[in-house]
């Protein structure tokens, strides 16, 4: 009971650790990157938070497979590194003992990474994309930036506002450049807001300004202040959104599935297996000679994980193209995975056996 409590606590803390690490690098990208977007005026600034989260939220299991094997491996490394794993194989614990911690660890989380690559993150994916179309529906004046200049989506007009109050309907110092009909049209204002007439249509007034009008690379313009002026907004209607299949519930993947379906099964079901196959991986990559170097494992371990998941995502692209049937999917990859590192648990026990014996030997001479 010592020996399950102490790893399966300790096993706990540092996935927790790694978790939150994992967790505040992705958020900080993503922010960064939403950010930039922002600011150049492509993504409403209010959008971000719920971008970032159905972000974070998408990515979420494959984060926490990440976190589980780290945990495991650190955890395990650790041992070895401070000598408290001879101490529990010199007392007669062997290697394969450290299964049961291990799996009583790892099954619960495979669990719950099974209930979020099935259920929230499909969830996840597929509001960000209804978020993303309601945003690609918003007319132009929704998404202006103050200091920026933005264009409209039907690239015939370019719109740029110095500031706006914080109600978010007045603005100052208003430009707008327009086209139409060969023509180019610019008019520059004090002031301006937003309005909704009766019947719904929506007019940006424009106040106290000034519209030059003509045709370029010729001398006839047109010059005429106003004290105020209306530009109807061209709203665009939200269409339907389709669910990818990255977005599709478990239920509807899998009613007459298609061949891209299919592999968007295998790879939802794969990631908790991949999950406690990573976990028995742990257990023979852990062991480090700490009269040598202290990292060579950590390497080993990476290029395994990296392997493992880019050998799945080369099997759901043979399951999309027909390489492989929809049936066989991508369970002999981890069949595969499993067999290398039991083999490997295996080889390190006996190591270890070997080891002992002679040393045994030597002290009874």
């Amino acid at each position: 009971m010592i020996f399950n409590q102490v790893f399966r606590r300790e096993f706990s803390q540092t996935a927790l650790m790694a978790l939150l690490v994992l967790v505040a690098i992705l958020f900080t990208v993503t922010v960064v990157k939403l950010l930039g977007l922002a600011a150049g005026g492509e993504l409403s600034g209010d959008a971000v938070a719920a971008m970032v989260g159905f972000g974070i939220l998408t990515y979420l299991p494959v984060i926490m497979s990440a976190s589980v094997f780290t945990a495991v491996l650190m955890t395990l490394t650790r041992a070895y590194r401070d000598s408290e794993m001879i101490i529990w194989l010199a007392s007669g614990v062997s290697l394969t003992r450290f299964l049961i911690p291990v799996m009583a660890f790892a099954i619960p989380m495979a669990l719950i990474v099974s209930l979020m690559s099935v259920v929230i993150s499909p969830w996840a994916t597929g509001q960000k994309a209804i978020y993303q179309k309601r945003l690609d529906s918003q007319d132009d004046t929704s998404q202006i930036t103050p200091g920026v200049f933005r264009e409209s989506k039907q690239s015939d007009q370019v719109f740029f506002v110095d500031s706006i109050n914080t109600n978010k309907k007045d603005v100052s110092n208003v430009f707008v450049q327009s086209i139409q009909e060969n023509k180019v049209g610019v008019i520059a204002a004090e002031k301006g807001f937003v309005t909704t007439k009766a019947n719904g249509d929506r007019f940006v007034v424009l106040q106290k300004g000034r519209r030059y009008e003509g045709k370029p690379g010729t001398a006839n313009y047109n010059l005429v202040d106003f004290d105020e002026a209306q530009l109807r907004i061209q709203e665009k209607a939200a269409g339907q959104t389709s669910l990818s299949v990255k977005s599709m519930p478990i239920t509807q993947l899998m009613t007459k599935p298609t061949l891209e379906q299919w592999s968007e099964f295998n790879w939802r079901i794969g990631l908790p297996i991949s999950l406690i196959i990573l976990c028995i991986f742990a257990i023979p990559l852990s062991y480090i000679n700490t009269r040598a170097g202290r990292s060579a494992n950590m390497v080993f371990a990476l290029l395994a994980y990296m392997v493992y998941y880019n050998t799945m995502g080369i099997g759901q692209s043979w399951i999309v193209q027909g390489k492989v049937s929809p049936w066989v999917g991508i369970w002999p990859i981890h069949l595969g995975f499993f067999l290398v590192a039991f083999f490997m648990l295996i080889k390190r026990q006996w190591l270890w056996s070997v080891k002992r014996l002679f040393i045994k030997r030597q002290t009874n001479n």
